[in-house]
């Protein structure tokens, strides 16, 4: 009876919370589903007639639709690819015994603390400047032509300035993985003849997939509503090169005033998202039972 009692008090007491969890996530998701099935504009309002999915072939229809699909693929994977493989690189440097080592951790790890708005800013200005940028200066002191980074390249400028905000964080989980490694091991394969690479290969890296499985799963999650860094210096341009998915709903709702669109666009955006979560879930239940 008195644990009866007790469960239901703390049913009870864990309600507000439970109820502002749902109302919080459910009024937003609710109304979400209500826009992208009316036509909802900003400027003109019509009366927000039933329109059913058009708003979803409308959306689906956008000519930047497929390439800020694939955009969005093309950046997850190049800043994934950037900071798993330099995470793993930091993380054995860091691991080092080493003066300062401290440090150099600190500074190591201070980026991933810096805003998005802010490092976007200061790449933009101060490194990838095609005047007054410090990549322009390295160019001419060797006598070649400054590239416009976010002119001519700006898909691989953002997987750049993207990569260089989460590359601490990786390294901080590798890092951290990595101290967990029984030296045995590592001192038993190198009297048994392996040399540094054969040592990485079969000991290192197999003790390290749990945490790159786990530092792919949180950075993709992320990265898929990546958006900030795209506003702050390219605006998705030139064109449409360097739009993404979130900014493709962006311009849908705040540059075209087209609610219902955006939110047919947010759906499918979040649906596309919740499918590869679950992918990745699954990823990582595998990497957790080796």
């Amino acid at each position: 009876m008195a644990s009866i009692h007790s469960r239901a008090t703390a049913r009870l007491m864990l309600s507000p919370a439970v109820i502002l969890l749902l109302v919080w996530m459910a009024a937003p998701l609710v109304m979400t589903l209500w826009y992208s099935l009316h036509d909802y504009q900003l400027l003109m309002p019509r009366g927000n007639p039933f329109l059913g999915l058009e708003n979803y072939a409308y959306f689906l229809s956008d000519p930047g639709f497929l390439q800020s699909i694939g955009n969005t693929f093309m950046l997850v994977m190049g800043v994934l690819l950037i900071t798993v493989v330099c995470g793993v690189g930091l993380a054995l440097l860091l691991d080092q015994p080493m003066y300062g080592r401290g440090v150099v951790r600190v500074l190591v790890v201070a980026p991933f603390f810096v805003m998005p708005t802010v490092s976007a800013l200061v790449w933009k200005n101060m490194f990838m400047n095609p005047v007054n940028g410090l990549f322009a200066w390295m160019a001419q002191m060797f006598g070649a032509d400054a590239i416009d980074w976010l002119a001519q390249v700006p898909l691989l400028s953002l997987t750049l300035i993207v990569a260089w905000g989460w590359l601490p964080f990786a390294t901080l989980i590798l890092l951290t993985a990595l101290q967990s490694l029984d030296t045995e091991q590592k001192e038993a394969a190198e009297m048994d003849g392996a040399n540094a690479w054969a040592r990485f290969l079969h000991i290192t890296l197999p003790h390290l997939s749990r945490a790159i499985t786990v530092v792919i799963l949180i950075q993709t999650i992320f990265l898929l509503s990546l958006f900030a860094e795209i506003f702050v210096t390219t605006n998705g341009g030139p064109g449409t090169q360097s739009s993404n998915l979130a900014y493709l709903v962006y311009s849908h709702a705040l540059l075209r005033f087209d609610v219902g669109s955006a939110s047919a666009g947010g759906v499918i955006a979040v649906v596309a998202a919740n499918i590869l979560a679950l992918l990745l879930m699954r990823l990582v239940g595998k990497s957790l039972e080796v």
